[in-house]
């Protein structure tokens, strides 16, 4: 009894105050949600996400990572480029559970100044499917609104799947070889340099 009229008396206050249902949708978070299903028992796929050769084995070419809270989760994208416009530079572990669920702040990519002085959420978790397998969930959040945000959110839409991507094809025909891609970044930094006037 005393349980329904706490409710009631919720309810009343909560129309009282114009507050209701579709208010409450509107404020939902906006998140990327992404899933991969990863031929790797989750020990394997744990060490993927969370040791630098993992992370250079399908994620960036070049990597610093420290798991453990507050420890460095540094992917550099563009090695060649200078410091704070790698990738993800500076970025850090908020929460490890090994070798369930990790999670670390981001940031927007260098091409987008704006929305990078700022930093977004993503906890990726892990779970056993059969011994051989594992379930990957990515879930990235802390979205602004407007502005660079919406540009961001959708490079990330499309970032994440290439990444999960790669996890994936990484288990099921070895690490990523970032040859071709070094030898892009490499003219084209090149190409910058004498593009420049000095």
């Amino acid at each position: 009894m005393r349980k329904s009229m706490r409710s009631v008396v919720l309810s009343s206050a909560l129309a009282a105050s114009g507050l209701g249902a579709a208010e409450s949708a509107v404020a939902l978070e906006r998140s990327l949600d992404k899933e991969v299903i990863v031929a790797a028992p989750i020990e394997a796929v744990w060490q993927a996400w969370t040791t630098k050769g993992g992370i250079e084995s399908f994620f960036a070419p070049e990597a610093e990572v420290d798991p453990r809270v507050g420890g460095a989760f540094h992917i550099h994208m563009d090695p060649l480029a200078e410091r704070g416009m790698k990738g993800a530079d500076d970025m850090r572990f908020m929460a490890l559970q090994p070798p369930k669920m990790l999670s670390f702040d981001w940031n927007a990519p260098p091409s987008l100044p704006e929305a990078r002085q700022q930093r977004t959420f993503v906890v990726v978790r892990l779970a056993d499917l059969d011994g051989k397998s594992t379930r990957v969930t990515l879930h990235h959040t802390g979205w602004g609104d407007g502005g660079e945000w919406d540009k961001t959110y959708a490079y990330f839409d499309k970032a994440w799947s290439y990444v999960l991507g790669n996890l994936k094809t990484r288990f099921e025909t070895g690490p990523r070889d970032w040859t071709e891609w070094m030898a892009s970044l490499k003219k084209a930094h090149e190409a910058q340099a004498t593009s420049t006037p000095k």
